[in-house]
């Protein structure tokens, strides 16, 4: 078995690796036996190994930016409420609530699984998973209607799910009890118990090639050097403070036009995030609390400054974010954060915008900067058994310095994939007629932002109820550098002889019937650079795919397509 002194930069590489391995196995067994199509077809869920300091060592490649609050706040929450001698091997941990648990909003799970090696704990195996249904006053628990905490659903404060090694059967009864779906939660809460249990195993075969002490100063290691990278990287940036202004669209309970307000200011090897001036909580649920908050930040500094740096504690230490108390940023009991994820996704783009000054090629026009949400809930005929269904619709990634933006993706915050339209017609009583990207949608500039999704759902043969939560509706990307803002989106309703009405952005308990359809159309995003230096050729291509339309580009461009000669 190798010592602490054997810990050479090669040496260190190799474990970084298998480390990074552990953790990416523990998030492939947990999508693969999953049984909710939100986890094991959309993929929103994260796995990650923290020391028994509770720092963030290793996290997937593939994860969930805003999962990393809600796996640093369990952790920190666990070590306030147990004594080292109340953890055993074998003990699970669960927990979602933002204020007693350190989560981000309730629909995402946290287990956390203590490793023991040589007899002390050296690691936490984490996982989170967005259940689908936490319970709650409406189906998938993200209603646009919720004004506190209690309505959004079941509140999990630190509990042992599993204790050495045993469930403890009346938590678990307790938690299934509380949802709409236990069958399908049951099968997701085994997915997780399984992916950390994974997880420790794995470690446990580490050790036997690397004493305990060598993990343990490797973990130190693999912080300190991405610290390195990320002060580094900030030496280099000129110094400043640097402002950017927004407004969110409404909190779906009558506040519009809600203002975020934003001062990064770049020191010698630190960036402050100073969120002063931004709106009080408000009433709807898309308040984020200060754990989402910093997890956006975080993730937007990193990917501009260093993006192949290793996700880790690293990238924290060199980070100061300042936010009020019951501020839209910092919510306070017991304000609602279902949707928190509307506003983490601004966030993201404010820092991004607010350094287009100090890194013109890193930036990006503003994304569709919304997380468009979906629900479709009722009984399944064939089945007799209810169902939610529950999508993220993707949107357009801003323009970059040299390169268009990306049509029809997830940016930011939300790191999930779209659930396929097989996936949809099978699982659930839906009928998906279109899917497609939205010609004109991406906001003109030298180059433009992506295009928006449109897709199109009705229900077979049963009626059921459709729930919307969105963003960008109102307020458009905008552009970065001279581009021009990206269209922005709509849920629309169509009835059964054709006629159609926008509904609102937060909309909430939207009967549908046979014949009736929902028209989900997700944002564009903001170009980069003036239209006018967008080359013919470019153009040219536009409109021979598709992207734009002939009246559109001679509209926002003043180009005729049709007139350039052969």
């Amino acid at each position: 078995m190798s010592t602490p002194q054997a810990l050479d930069p090669i040496r260190l590489e190799i474990v970084h690796n298998a480390l990074r391995s552990v953790a990416d196995e523990a998030y492939i067994a947990l999508m693969k036996s999953a049984y909710s199509t939100n986890i094991k077809e959309r993929h929103d869920h994260s796995a990650a190994l923290l020391d028994a300091q509770g720092r963030l060592v290793v996290q997937t490649e593939r994860t969930i930016p805003m999962h990393l609050g809600s796996m640093l706040g369990l952790l920190d929450s666990i070590r306030r409420k147990y004594e080292l001698e109340e953890i055993h091997p074998g003990d699970i941990f669960a927990g979602n609530d933002p204020y007693l648990a350190g989560g981000t909003h309730l629909p995402d799970v946290n287990l956390a699984m203590p490793v023991f090696l040589e007899g002390r704990l050296v690691a936490f195996a984490c996982n989170v998973a967005h259940h689908a249904d936490i319970g709650g006053m409406s189906p998938g628990s993200m209603d646009g209607n919720m004004s506190e905490i209690f309505q959004e659903g079941l509140r999990i404060p630190i509990v042992k799910l599993v204790r050495r090694g045993e469930f403890d059967r009346d938590v678990f009864d307790l938690l299934l009890t509380n949802v709409r779906i236990p069958r399908e939660r049951r099968g997701d809460y085994h997915a997780q118990v399984a992916a950390c249990r994974l997880a420790e195993r794995r470690l446990l075969e580490l050790n036997r090639r690397y004493s305990a002490d060598l993990l343990e100063a490797a973990f130190d290691e693999i912080i300190a050097r991405t610290e390195t990278r990320m002060r580094r990287a900030i030496r280099e940036l000129p110094k400043g403070r640097f402002v950017v202004e927004d407004f969110m669209d409404d909190d779906g309970l009558g506040t519009v036009d809600i203002p975020m307000r934003l001062a990064v200011e770049v020191g010698e090897e630190t960036i402050r995030a100073d969120f002063t001036g931004t709106a009080r909580q408000v009433r709807g649920n898309i308040n984020s609390p200060l754990s989402a908050t910093v997890a956006a930040v975080a993730y937007a500094v990193k990917a501009l400054l260093d993006p192949d740096a290793p996700n880790n504690e690293g990238v924290l230490n060199v980070i100061d974010v300042v936010a009020e108390d019951a501020s839209l940023v910092r919510a306070a009991f017991p304000a609602a954060l279902a949707n928190r994820q509307q506003t983490c996704q601004r966030i993201a783009d404010m820092v991004i915008l607010a350094l287009a000054e100090p890194l013109p090629e890193a930036v990006v026009g503003g994304s569709h900067g919304a997380t468009v949400m979906a629900f479709f809930s009722g009984t399944d005929a064939r089945t007799s058994e209810p169902y939610i269904y529950l999508e993220v619709i993707a949107g357009g990634a801003g323009g970059r310095f040299a390169k268009d933006g990306k049509d029809g993706v997830q940016v930011h915050t939300t790191n999930t994939s779209n659930l396929p339209v097989e996936a949809i017609e099978m699982e659930y009583p839906l009928f998906v007629e279109s899917y497609g990207l939205i010609p004109d949608s991406g906001g003109p500039g030298r180059q433009s932002g992506g295009l928006g999704l449109r897709r199109v759902i009705h229900p077979l043969d049963e009626a059921c109820v459709f729930a919307g939560h969105a963003e960008r509706f109102r307020h458009r990307p905008p552009g970065v550098h001279g581009g021009g803002p990206g269209r922005p989106g709509r849920y629309q309703l169509e009835d059964a002889a054709g006629a159609r009405r926008d509904l609102a952005a937060k909309a909430a308990g939207v009967p549908l019937g046979t014949g009736m359809r929902v028209i989900v159309e997700s944002p564009g995003a903001g170009g980069y650079g003036a239209p006018s230096e967008r080359t013919p050729e470019h153009l040219l291509a536009d409109y021979e795919s598709g992207k734009c339309t002939r009246d559109h580009l001679i509209e926002v461009y003043g180009f005729d397509p049709e007139g350039v000669a052969e």
